[in-house]
């Protein structure tokens, strides 16, 4: 669940815009509002809450406009502008240096192994394999729209996107600690210590 957590608005935002664009991005930015405060009072650090802010402002934009707007031909396309943005804020936080799964992984491991290149690297593997999801469905959701695949293809794209990196994403960083302790021997993270 604590995975899931950052996706909080996105979930809602999916299963409520098909009754109403505008109250499902309202309510999409009210519970990534909370989220983010929710995260802040239990002292999480906000400079790796990169998936946290990059939601607050996609749904800030679509709020806006999808009352401003509420017939806007970008409304047929949601799916894929949705996948296009979280790919976008996945693939900035590993050029940032801040991959954002950073922010989950740290709830669960111990300080002590937040700077070693062996968390790094299982957290630049595993926001890379999120960021290839969402590239990916946002061209396959844009392709189902811009050729009418209907409702069927484009639900089976949308949870694809998610269901395939939250599979690696728990299977990945044994496989990785597994793989260190048979070259390296020892403690995964011993000798690991680089600066942030």
């Amino acid at each position: 669940m604590t995975f899931l957590r950052g996706f909080f608005p996105w979930i809602a935002y999916g299963a409520v815009a098909w009754a109403s664009w505008q109250w499902a991005a309202l309510l999409a930015l009210v519970i990534g509002c909370v989220v983010l405060y929710a995260d802040r009072a239990e002292g999480l650090s906000p400079s790796f809450r990169v998936l946290e802010y990059g939601s607050l402002v996609f749904f800030a934009g679509i709020t806006v406009l999808a009352f401003v707007r509420p017939d806007s031909g970008l409304r047929t396309y949601d799916g894929a502008l949705s996948s296009g943005w979280l790919a976008l804020v996945t693939w900035g936080s590993m050029a940032a240096r801040r991959p954002f799964t950073l922010a989950i992984a740290r709830r669960k491991a111990p300080p002590e192994v937040w700077r070693t290149r062996l968390f790094l690297r299982i957290n630049y593997v595993l926001s890379a394999a999120w960021a290839a999801s969402f590239t990916f469905a946002a061209a396959g959701q844009a392709l189902v729209t811009g050729y009418g695949l209907g409702l069927t293809a484009m639900i089976s794209i949308h949870l694809s996107a998610f269901v395939i990196p939250l599979r690696f994403t728990a299977s990945y960083p044994e496989r990785a600690r597994a793989r260190f302790l048979d070259k390296a021997g020892g403690h995964p993270y011993v000798q690991e210590a680089q600066p942030a």
